[in-house]
């Protein structure tokens, strides 16, 4: 059982597409999805510097931007145009902004309204986020109900539950500092550099100004089981789905339960979406020993195809 993951927001590096841009066909898609997001993605992804595509509205664009590229490969080996190996795959998942990556590759969106979406995404995370100071911290270590307790009371949010003992946590920035010089005993706290609180309250005003924008589209019911952030449960409507992307973006990322539903349901191998590694390493400590796949570059889909083909 062979599981497709897409990550989210953190894991784009300066020029990591630079490698995928080497082939025509990538360039080409990547131009398309530019236009569609009105943002240079080509230059975002190859010569842009690190504060430059960490910049929410342009991350979110990017990183979904790379997922799709990845997936355009892995679905179609032969290059045929006909998605025949999607057949291949058991099921997909998303951290974060990688759940609209997710939603395309279960046939929810299509690749221009995945676009559409996370475009419009990015812009009202990228508002909300500059109402207030805010940033995120991740927390590694120690007991999760005394980090909860604690984080209560200095007015914190868990933000990303994200399983192997790593939970990033979201507030005030005075407030994570606190956190820092007086942890929970036990942990570590490391200072993340994101522009804002996600996946918490903070991120309200653009949930009510994304839900307009869904209300906009047409999902289809997945054709490939879908788990969501929320509670790591398989979904099978469309809209349902859709209702969950915009609701999440205020709502903490359960990616531990993700992984827990994925053991469950008797995952033997994980694919990771470009630009990959950090839902990877998440495995190695949540789903011991179960082989995984990050896709960074070209040179990585061969390992992918294999795993697809039974042949690791």
């Amino acid at each position: 059982m062979i599981v497709v993951v897409a990550p989210g927001q953190g894991s784009q590096t300066p020029g990591f597409l630079a490698p995928w841009l080497a082939e025509e066909r990538f360039r080409d898609q990547l131009g398309r999805i530019s236009d569609a997001a009105e943002i240079d993605l080509v230059a975002h992804g190859t010569t842009s510097d690190a504060d430059t595509i960490r910049d929410t509205a342009v991350a979110q664009p990017l990183i979904v931007a790379a997922g799709l590229l990845t997936l355009s490969a892995l679905f179609d080996q032969a290059g045929t145009g006909d998605n025949a190996d999607r057949a291949k795959i058991a099921g997909v998942a998303g951290h974060s902004v990688g759940e609209v990556t997710a939603a395309a590759a279960a046939g929810i969106l299509s690749e221009s309204d995945a676009i559409a979406f996370v475009r419009e995404r990015s812009r009202a995370m990228a508002s909300a986020a500059a109402l207030t100071p805010t940033g995120m911290s991740a927390v590694l270590g120690g007991d999760e109900e005394a980090l909860l307790a604690r984080l209560v009371e200095l007015g914190l949010e868990p933000a990303n539950f994200n399983g192997g003992g790593q939970i990033v946590v979201a507030g005030a920035p005075d407030a994570l500092e606190t956190l820092k010089i007086e942890p929970v005993a036990g942990t570590r706290v490391i200072p993340l550099q994101v522009a804002g609180a996600f996946h918490t309250r903070y991120m309200q005003p653009a949930v009510a100004q994304l839900r307009d924008f869904a209300a906009t589209l047409s999902p289809s019911d997945p054709t490939l089981p879908i788990w969501t952030n929320r509670d790591g449960s398989v979904v099978t409507s469309g809209s349902s789905f859709l209702d969950l992307l915009v609701g999440q973006v205020s709502s903490p990322v359960r990616w531990d339960k993700t992984m827990a539903s994925l053991a469950d349901a008797g995952v033997t191998g994980l694919i990771e979406l470009a630009p990959a590694g950090a839902l990877a390493g998440l495995a190695k400590r949540g789903l011991k020993g179960i082989p995984t796949i990050a896709v960074k570059t070209p040179d990585d889909l061969a390992a992918a195809y294999n795993m697809m083909n039974g042949t690791v």
